[in-house]
């Protein structure tokens, strides 16, 4: 394959290829809003405890961004849950 000359990041290396959304991601997405909602929680209610702007709230959950390990801990926090809990509801959700 030839690179363009714009097909470069800002390192100068070729661009990293865009994961398409899976399915335990997309489920993830659904439970994160889920949690928030049932927590009586808009987007920007979540983020004004989380001390960031509603955009980030609602980045991560229409999939445009993704949360890392600590920051999904702070937003499970910021909802009222726990990140085990999280992650006991994917998992529970996953096919055996």
């Amino acid at each position: 394959m030839t690179l363009l000359s714009g097909d470069r990041n800002k390192s100068g290396s070729p661009p990293m290829p865009r994961s398409s959304r899976s399915p335990r991601q997309a489920r993830l997405q659904q439970l994160l809003i889920e949690l928030r909602t049932a927590a009586g929680l808009t987007q920007a209610d979540l983020a004004q405890r989380l001390k960031r702007p509603q955009s980030f709230v609602s980045k991560y959950e229409s999939g445009e961004r993704r949360l890392d390990v600590v920051e999904l801990i702070e937003v499970t926090e910021g909802i009222g849950c726990r990140a085990d809990e999280l992650m006991a509801l994917l998992m529970a959700a996953e096919p055996a």
